[in-house]
Protein backbone atom coordinates (compact mmCIF):
# COMPACT_ATOMS: atom_id res chain seq x y z
CA UNK A 1 0.00 0.00 0.00
CA UNK A 2 1.73 3.57 -0.73
CA UNK A 3 0.31 7.58 0.11
CA UNK A 4 -2.49 7.19 -2.02
CA UNK A 5 -4.02 4.37 -0.79
CA UNK A 6 -5.20 7.32 2.05
CA UNK A 7 -6.89 8.96 -0.54
CA UNK A 8 -9.07 6.15 -1.48
CA UNK A 9 -13.26 6.36 -0.51
CA UNK A 10 -13.15 2.87 1.03
CA UNK A 11 -10.22 3.68 3.79
CA UNK A 12 -12.14 7.12 4.12
CA UNK A 13 -15.01 5.15 5.26
CA UNK A 14 -13.28 2.68 7.44
CA UNK A 15 -11.52 5.51 9.19
CA UNK A 16 -14.32 7.50 9.94
CA UNK A 17 -16.03 4.14 11.09
CA UNK A 18 -12.92 3.57 13.34
CA UNK A 19 -12.81 7.03 14.58
CA UNK A 20 -16.53 7.72 14.62
CA UNK A 21 -18.47 4.75 14.55
CA UNK A 22 -20.72 3.41 17.62
CA UNK A 23 -19.98 0.12 19.29
CA UNK A 24 -22.74 -1.44 17.48
CA UNK A 25 -21.53 -0.43 14.10
CA UNK A 26 -18.09 -1.32 14.67
CA UNK A 27 -18.46 -4.93 16.32
CA UNK A 28 -22.22 -6.17 15.98
CA UNK A 29 -21.12 -9.47 17.59
CA UNK A 30 -21.50 -10.52 20.88
CA UNK A 31 -18.48 -11.94 20.76
CA UNK A 32 -15.04 -10.01 19.64
CA UNK A 33 -12.63 -8.12 21.14
CA UNK A 34 -14.72 -5.21 22.31
CA UNK A 35 -11.86 -3.78 24.69
CA UNK A 36 -10.26 -3.08 21.01
CA UNK A 37 -12.74 -0.45 20.00
CA UNK A 38 -12.57 3.45 20.83
CA UNK A 39 -9.27 3.26 20.06
CA UNK A 40 -8.95 6.91 19.24
CA UNK A 41 -10.38 8.03 22.69
CA UNK A 42 -8.40 5.95 24.71
CA UNK A 43 -4.89 7.30 22.87
CA UNK A 44 -5.45 10.48 24.76
CA UNK A 45 -7.43 9.05 27.99
CA UNK A 46 -4.73 6.49 28.49
CA UNK A 47 -1.88 8.52 27.17
CA UNK A 48 -1.52 12.06 28.67
CA UNK A 49 -1.54 12.25 32.54
CA UNK A 50 -3.67 15.99 32.68
CA UNK A 51 -2.54 16.39 36.53
CA UNK A 52 1.53 16.43 35.73
CA UNK A 53 0.83 18.58 32.55
CA UNK A 54 2.77 22.01 33.38
CA UNK A 55 0.04 24.08 31.37
CA UNK A 56 -2.92 23.07 28.79
CA UNK A 57 -2.61 25.54 26.34
CA UNK A 58 -2.05 23.60 23.09
CA UNK A 59 -1.43 19.86 22.05
CA UNK A 60 -0.76 18.41 18.35
CA UNK A 61 -1.86 15.36 17.19
CA UNK A 62 0.21 14.39 14.69
CA UNK A 63 -0.93 12.06 12.13
CA UNK A 64 -4.25 12.82 12.79
CA UNK A 65 -6.34 10.57 10.09
CA UNK A 66 -9.84 11.60 10.24
CA UNK A 67 -9.08 13.49 14.09
CA UNK A 68 -11.21 11.79 16.91
CA UNK A 69 -8.24 11.75 18.96
CA UNK A 70 -8.04 14.90 18.09
CA UNK A 71 -11.26 16.37 19.41
CA UNK A 72 -10.71 14.65 22.55
CA UNK A 73 -7.54 16.76 22.94
CA UNK A 74 -9.78 19.36 23.36
CA UNK A 75 -11.23 18.30 26.59
CA UNK A 76 -8.07 18.49 28.11
CA UNK A 77 -5.99 21.58 25.92
CA UNK A 78 -7.27 25.03 25.05
CA UNK A 79 -5.97 24.98 21.56
CA UNK A 80 -5.71 21.63 19.44
CA UNK A 81 -4.07 21.26 15.81
CA UNK A 82 -4.74 17.72 13.53
CA UNK A 83 -1.87 17.35 10.71
CA UNK A 84 -2.29 15.21 8.59
CA UNK A 85 -0.44 13.84 5.23
CA UNK A 86 -4.20 12.57 3.64
CA UNK A 87 -5.93 15.65 2.14
CA UNK A 88 -9.35 13.06 1.68
CA UNK A 89 -8.77 12.81 6.00
CA UNK A 90 -8.26 16.52 6.82
CA UNK A 91 -11.11 17.71 4.55
CA UNK A 92 -13.04 14.98 6.28
CA UNK A 93 -12.12 16.18 9.62
CA UNK A 94 -12.06 19.75 9.32
CA UNK A 95 -16.11 19.31 8.02
CA UNK A 96 -16.83 17.45 11.68
CA UNK A 97 -15.16 20.35 12.90
CA UNK A 98 -16.77 22.95 11.50
CA UNK A 99 -20.94 21.98 10.61
CA UNK A 100 -20.67 19.21 13.56
CA UNK A 101 -21.14 16.37 11.73
CA UNK A 102 -20.62 14.47 7.90
CA UNK A 103 -22.45 11.84 6.68
CA UNK A 104 -21.02 8.68 5.01
CA UNK A 105 -21.74 5.12 4.24
CA UNK A 106 -19.49 1.88 5.20
CA UNK A 107 -19.27 -1.62 3.80
CA UNK A 108 -21.46 -4.23 5.21
CA UNK A 109 -20.82 -7.00 2.36
CA UNK A 110 -20.12 -6.38 -1.12
CA UNK A 111 -21.68 -3.29 -2.62
CA UNK A 112 -24.24 -3.67 0.41
CA UNK A 113 -23.89 -0.13 2.60
CA UNK A 114 -25.10 1.27 5.60
CA UNK A 115 -25.41 4.89 6.26
CA UNK A 116 -23.37 6.55 9.18
CA UNK A 117 -22.64 10.22 10.10
CA UNK A 118 -19.67 11.07 12.14
CA UNK A 119 -20.39 13.76 14.59
CA UNK A 120 -18.44 15.99 16.82
CA UNK A 121 -17.95 14.95 20.14
CA UNK A 122 -20.30 16.79 22.68
CA UNK A 123 -18.74 19.11 25.18
CA UNK A 124 -15.40 19.78 23.18
CA UNK A 125 -15.17 23.36 23.17
CA UNK A 126 -11.29 23.95 22.06
CA UNK A 127 -10.15 25.18 19.71
CA UNK A 128 -9.94 22.31 17.40
CA UNK A 129 -8.09 23.25 13.77
CA UNK A 130 -6.87 20.59 11.07
CA UNK A 131 -4.26 20.90 8.63
CA UNK A 132 -2.74 18.75 5.42
CA UNK A 133 1.27 18.19 6.09
CA UNK A 134 3.86 16.20 6.59
CA UNK A 135 5.27 14.55 9.72
CA UNK A 136 8.73 14.47 8.12
CA UNK A 137 8.77 17.85 7.21
CA UNK A 138 6.90 19.82 9.55
CA UNK A 139 6.58 23.43 9.25
CA UNK A 140 8.75 25.98 10.69
CA UNK A 141 6.64 27.91 12.83
CA UNK A 142 4.59 25.49 14.46
CA UNK A 143 5.58 26.76 17.64
CA UNK A 144 5.88 24.49 21.06
CA UNK A 145 3.15 22.33 22.42
CA UNK A 146 2.37 20.71 25.98
CA UNK A 147 1.46 17.18 24.58
CA UNK A 148 2.04 16.21 21.06
CA UNK A 149 0.09 13.09 19.55
CA UNK A 150 1.60 10.41 17.09
CA UNK A 151 -0.87 7.43 17.10
CA UNK A 152 -0.25 4.85 14.41
CA UNK A 153 1.75 7.13 12.93
CA UNK A 154 6.20 5.84 12.68
CA UNK A 155 6.26 2.64 10.76
CA UNK A 156 3.72 4.34 8.11
CA UNK A 157 6.88 7.23 7.43
CA UNK A 158 9.34 6.66 4.59
CA UNK A 159 12.09 8.09 7.45
CA UNK A 160 10.90 8.31 10.85
CA UNK A 161 13.58 9.76 12.06
CA UNK A 162 12.88 13.00 10.88
CA UNK A 163 10.23 13.38 12.42
CA UNK A 164 11.50 12.23 15.73
CA UNK A 165 14.55 14.60 15.31
CA UNK A 166 12.01 17.63 15.10
CA UNK A 167 10.05 16.19 18.67
CA UNK A 168 12.54 18.58 21.05
CA UNK A 169 11.75 21.27 19.32
CA UNK A 170 8.41 20.92 19.38
CA UNK A 171 7.65 20.24 23.33
CA UNK A 172 7.78 22.61 26.20
CA UNK A 173 9.52 21.40 28.91
CA UNK A 174 7.43 19.18 30.85
CA UNK A 175 5.34 18.51 28.27
CA UNK A 176 4.11 14.87 27.58
CA UNK A 177 4.86 12.83 24.30
CA UNK A 178 2.32 9.91 23.39
CA UNK A 179 3.36 7.54 21.13
CA UNK A 180 1.68 4.16 19.82
CA UNK A 181 2.65 2.09 17.28
CA UNK A 182 2.00 -1.78 15.89
CA UNK A 183 5.91 -1.59 14.90
CA UNK A 184 4.28 -3.00 11.15
CA UNK A 185 7.45 -1.99 9.44
CA UNK A 186 7.13 -2.81 5.96
CA UNK A 187 9.38 -1.98 2.71
CA UNK A 188 6.53 -0.54 0.83
CA UNK A 189 6.21 2.32 3.06
CA UNK A 190 9.69 2.57 4.80
CA UNK A 191 13.12 1.20 3.23
CA UNK A 192 14.77 -1.32 5.71
CA UNK A 193 17.28 1.33 6.34
CA UNK A 194 14.96 3.80 7.97
CA UNK A 195 13.34 0.72 9.96
CA UNK A 196 13.16 1.77 14.08
CA UNK A 197 14.85 -1.80 15.07
CA UNK A 198 12.70 -4.44 13.78
CA UNK A 199 15.49 -6.45 12.62
CA UNK A 200 18.14 -9.29 14.29
CA UNK A 201 20.81 -6.14 13.96
CA UNK A 202 19.08 -3.42 15.16
CA UNK A 203 16.90 -5.03 17.54
CA UNK A 204 13.50 -4.17 19.29
CA UNK A 205 11.73 -0.88 17.89
CA UNK A 206 11.48 0.28 21.39
CA UNK A 207 15.16 0.46 22.23
CA UNK A 208 15.63 2.15 18.73
CA UNK A 209 13.33 4.43 20.10
CA UNK A 210 14.80 4.64 23.41
CA UNK A 211 18.15 5.26 21.66
CA UNK A 212 17.22 8.44 19.63
CA UNK A 213 14.24 10.13 22.15
CA UNK A 214 16.24 9.49 25.61
CA UNK A 215 18.65 12.73 25.35
CA UNK A 216 15.65 14.72 25.37
CA UNK A 217 13.32 12.91 26.89
CA UNK A 218 12.41 10.60 29.83
CA UNK A 219 10.70 7.43 29.23
CA UNK A 220 7.81 7.44 31.68
CA UNK A 221 5.31 4.56 31.01
CA UNK A 222 4.90 1.73 28.14
CA UNK A 223 1.55 -0.70 27.77
CA UNK A 224 0.01 -2.20 25.15
CA UNK A 225 -2.88 -1.02 23.34
CA UNK A 226 -5.41 -3.24 21.08
CA UNK A 227 -7.47 -1.44 18.36
CA UNK A 228 -9.70 -3.24 15.70
CA UNK A 229 -10.69 -2.01 12.03
CA UNK A 230 -13.87 -2.99 10.70
CA UNK A 231 -13.29 -4.01 7.06
CA UNK A 232 -16.64 -4.87 6.43
CA UNK A 233 -19.21 -7.33 8.58
CA UNK A 234 -17.37 -9.97 8.85
CA UNK A 235 -13.91 -9.14 8.19
CA UNK A 236 -11.33 -7.23 10.86
CA UNK A 237 -7.75 -6.22 11.40
CA UNK A 238 -7.04 -6.72 15.04
CA UNK A 239 -3.53 -5.61 16.15
CA UNK A 240 -1.96 -4.36 19.24
CA UNK A 241 0.41 -1.28 19.06
CA UNK A 242 2.92 -0.66 21.77
CA UNK A 243 2.21 2.53 23.50
CA UNK A 244 4.35 5.02 25.01
CA UNK A 245 4.45 7.67 27.18
CA UNK A 246 7.74 10.08 27.39
CA UNK A 247 8.28 13.69 28.86
CA UNK A 248 9.86 16.54 27.87
CA UNK A 249 13.32 17.04 29.96
CA UNK A 250 14.27 20.65 31.24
Amino acid sequence: MDNASYESNLLLSQYLLFHYGSREQQLPWNDGPHEALAFPVRCVREGVDPDRLPSKRRALDVGCAVGRATFELGRIFESVTGIDYSHAFVEAASKIAEAGSLAYQFQETGTILADAAAERPEGVESDVTFSQGDAQHLPADLGRFDCVLAANLLCRLGQPDLFLKRLPDLLEPGGQLIITTPNTWLESFTAKEFWLGATPETGEPLEALQARLLSDFELDRVWDMPFLIREHRRKYQWSVAQASRWIKRA
